[in-house]
């Protein structure tokens, strides 16, 4: 039988190292990238950086947009929304009773152009909605009560549901926000910065400092680096657990059959003695295996075992065990067998 336990265990051990092995790598490449303090300072700085590699920058300031978008529900003006619909009712089970579940109906995001500002400076931010780290303020969360239409109500409840209602969402990354943005900052054809997500390397937009992402992604990095050695440890057991019992097992089943032997070459030489242990038929018992039980070696076996079909104890050990001594499978029933 395969340990799926253990190797459950090792599998996502793996898994957690690797995150956290990687989370530890963002938080080390976070420590190289280069700290604009003032957004002017950041239009001189790609002027004089290599034109062969990407500048990976970290910048902070208020969101802004020429072009903000009008919440609807909230009334905020964002530069990112996200708007979501899930339809909440009761549904009838086999059990007979009715569970609450919902279905997602409307999933919507708008994306206008906008930029990080200091006061000293503008830098386009592109992309940012896929940026690692990116939080969006519930702006408003209404729940709208489904109608009472006796019809449909009736339509309904035939099919097995109850309708409560509509819970919307909407999700906005308000005008003003303080955020601090990793990224490429590159220059356009027009002379406008932008940041954007690098071919290689981090990108986050997010409303912690720097020195709070490093921490953050540091104390992951240690966490998934602790439950990966926990998962291992606890892996590793089972497997040897299982490893050992596997041996133990056939240890016990050699040893059942060497007592088995021993018994019978001790039997046959008390019949035999003085002959040369042939029968009258020249059938050498030496080489037959006796009706002898395996747990007590002195009766010959009378039993046999329920849903396995072993025939190997007799009835008075039979009575003992759970387990048949030769499968390990579970004893539901034993029958008494005889002999003509």
């Amino acid at each position: 039988m395969v340990p799926w336990g253990g190797l459950s265990c090792c599998l996502s051990a793996a898994a957690l190292y690797l995150l956290g092995r990687s989370s530890g790598r963002d938080a080390e490449v976070l420590k190289s990238v280069t700290r604009v303090n003032q957004l002017k300072d950041l239009a001189q700085l790609l002027d004089t950086a290599s034109k062969v590699l990407p500048l990976v920058v970290t910048v902070s300031g208020r969101v802004g947009s020429d072009t903000p978008i009008n919440c609807e529900l909230s009334g905020l003006r964002g530069v990112i929304v996200e708007e979501t619909a899930e339809q909440h009712f009761l549904k009838h089970n086999d059990a007979g009773s009715w569970i609450q579940d919902s279905a997602l109906m409307l999933s919507m995001c708008k994306e206008v152009p906008w930029y990080l500002d200091d006061g000293t400076g503008r830098a386009f931010v592109i992309g940012g909605r896929g940026a690692s780290g990116l939080v969006l303020t519930i702006g408003s969360e209404v729940f709208e009560e489904a109608g009472r239409s006796f019809v449909r109500g009736t339509l309904d409840y035939l099919q097995g549901l109850k309708m409560l209602g509509v819970k919307r969402i909407e999700r906005v990354l308000p005008v003003g926000t303080s955020l601090t943005v990793v990224g490429e900052a590159v220059t356009d054809d027009i002379g406008t910065i932008r940041i954007q997500r690098p071919h290689k390397g981090p990108f986050y937009v997010s409303d912690k400092t720097i020195d709070q992402l490093i921490a953050n992604l540091g104390k992951w990095s240690r966490w998934y680096k602790y439950a990966s050695m926990g998962f291992t440890v606890f892996g590793v057991y089972l497997l040897v657990k299982h490893a050992f019992r596997y041996v133990m097992e056939r240890k016990r089943h050699w040893e059942y059959r060497r007592r088995v032997l021993a018994a019978a070459a001790k039997r046959t030489g008390h019949e035999d003695e003085g002959s040369n242990a042939t029968t009258e038929n020249g059938v050498d018992t030496h080489h037959l295996m006796p009706d002898l039980c395996v747990i007590c070696l002195e009766q010959e076996y009378n039993s046999v075992f329920v849903p396995c079909g072993h025939m190997c104890c007799c009835m008075t050990c039979s009575s003992h065990l759970t387990n048949c001594p030769l499968c390990r499978r579970r004893i539901d029933q034993v029958v008494k067998t005889f002999r003509h």
